[in-house]
């Protein structure tokens, strides 16, 4: 059974940055593409950002691009969320989640995704 545990939120002044990691067990890890999503108060879950099974293909969501970066490691069964210049509207709960239908490329569409982390909580304030 699979299961992904997410880490590394926290509090952070406007502009600063935040690394979440997301590892994965119970699955061959590689296989897979892996997505994050946001829920932030008073809106609906938004994807922000997946990565392929190898790395090579990423998507941003319009209001993270430029400003977070995903990347994974396959050895340690980790994909990372690099998040800088961060906003106070980035505030929310963040979750990765395993993609169950694409693995060479992915798509930020929930529907695609069968697997969840608990989320890891971001606060954006000064």
């Amino acid at each position: 059974q699979s299961q992904l545990v997410e880490s590394g939120g926290g509090l952070v002044q406007p502009g600063g940055s935040l690394r979440l990691s997301c590892v994965a067990s119970g699955v061959v890890f590689k296989y897979y593409a892996i997505g994050w999503f946001r829920h932030v108060p008073g809106k609906e879950r938004e994807g922000v950002s997946c990565i392929n099974r190898n790395g090579f293909t990423t998507k941003y969501g319009d209001s993270v691009k430029g400003r977070f970066t995903v990347s994974r490691d396959n050895d340690k069964n980790t994909v990372y969320l690099q998040m800088n210049d961060l906003k106070p509207e980035d505030t929310g709960i963040y979750y990765c989640a395993l993609d169950t239908r694409y693995g060479e490329t992915c798509y930020l569409n929930e529907a695609d995704f069968g697997s969840w982390g608990q989320g890891t909580q971001v606060t954006v304030s000064a």
